[in-house]
């Protein structure tokens, strides 16, 4: 059975990562190693006992490591088993080697061609990509593969869970201290009034997130660039093109903002088609694409039921709708979609490759 080291599965990513592989049954098809940074000796799963993570000896003898680590971890660990001349293959969900151009950004329902292709090129590096940039392309891959794209515009609404577990925390504490806001408050102007001096209350918990997230939003997700985007926006173009191998690149651009949902990022997009396709036809190559995308029909019930991320949290769905025709052209097409980032935005992809790689 192929070796497989798992490093940082007791991170959110790791966690959801290990909780699918438990579903379905993948552990038992592979033999593998649980590595730490912080408890090694200690015991881990299945009564295995932790490897340590700074290891290259230990790691060196993997034929996969698979790290939900992050950054750091990848570019301290990875450049030292490279001067061992080890040979394995490298399974990311952090962003250090997204761009390297000996790296495969791995989603393959989208693009399990070059996925494929790169395996036997003897390409041996495969990460995870961006979460909205994984998701977008889940729910409108098909339309890329019919070369109907000209452009997108994508203006993401996404949840205080993409930021880490102390994001998620801190989204709580601040919902609690404004909750009290509501104690036997009658009318809705003084309300507003005592939300908004809550948040700007010198107690008011901001450590994470520099700004209020409850009852607000934050328009402004990862560094700044020169160009006026931040990187998180500039990361919807350059790594949507990466994924699916286009040249000529596709522009995308947007804004990126942070929403006070706990769990799944949400989308709008605009999409400039490079001809007129029916509605009827575009919703044919949008659920039939891959078998988790949902086309939601645009009214109001089914979008309140069926296009939240209350709806998908939890679930591999990718829902689809408001999707219509615009007024200001037959050529330009708008919709919103929706899906778990924790899933198909991180572990879900890295879950995945790891089968391809051991079939």
């Amino acid at each position: 059975m192929t070796k497989v080291g798992f490093v940082g599965w007791r991170g959110m990513v790791g966690h959801v990562l290990m909780d699918r592989m438990n579903e379905e049954g993948d552990l038992s098809r592979i033999n593998p190693d649980f590595f730490s940074t912080s408890t090694p000796g200690q015991k881990g799963p299945q009564d295995q006992i932790l490897k340590d993570a700074f290891s290259i000896d230990e790691l060196s003898q993997m034929d996969i490591i698979c790290t939900c680590q992050g950054s750091d971890y990848t570019n301290k660990v990875y450049p030292e088993l490279k001067r061992r001349d080890w040979n394995g293959y490298w399974l990311d969900s952090s962003s250090a080697m997204r761009m390297n151009e000996n790296a495969v950004i791995i989603l393959d329902p989208v693009n399990g061609n070059v996925i494929d292709r790169a395996i036997d090129q003897g390409i041996k590096i495969f990460v995870g990509g961006n979460c909205t940039v994984s998701l977008m392309l889940m729910a409108i891959g098909g339309l890329f593969k019919e070369n109907l794209v000209d452009w997108v515009s994508t203006m993401t609404y996404q949840a205080a869970s993409g930021a880490g577990a102390r994001h998620m925390f801190e989204l709580m504490d601040q919902m609690s201290f404004l909750a009290g806001s509501a104690v036997d408050n009658k009318d809705a102007l003084s309300l507003g009034k005592l939300v908004q001096k809550n948040m700007e209350h010198a107690s008011f918990p901001t450590g994470n997130f520099n700004a209020p997230l409850a009852a607000s939003l934050i328009p402004w997700i990862d560094d700044g660039m020169k160009d006026g985007r931040t990187k998180e926006e500039w990361k919807g173009e350059v790594e949507l093109n990466k994924i699916l191998g286009l040249k000529p690149p596709v522009p995308v651009d947007g804004i990126c903002v942070r929403v006070g949902a706990f769990r799944s990022h949400s989308q709008a997009l605009t999409i400039k088609l490079k001809r007129d396709v029916s509605i009827a036809s575009i919703e044919d190559i949008v659920k039939n694409s891959n078998k988790w995308v949902k086309v939601i029909p645009n009214e109001k019930k089914q979008t309140l039921d069926k296009l939240t991320p209350a709806a998908v949290s939890g679930t591999l769905d990718i829902p689809v709708g408001r999707m219509r025709k615009m007024t200001i052209g037959k050529e330009y097409l708008t919709l919103f979609t929706v899906g778990d980032q924790l899933l198909w935005g991180a572990a879900e992809p890295i879950r995945r490759m790891l089968g391809i790689l051991c079939r």
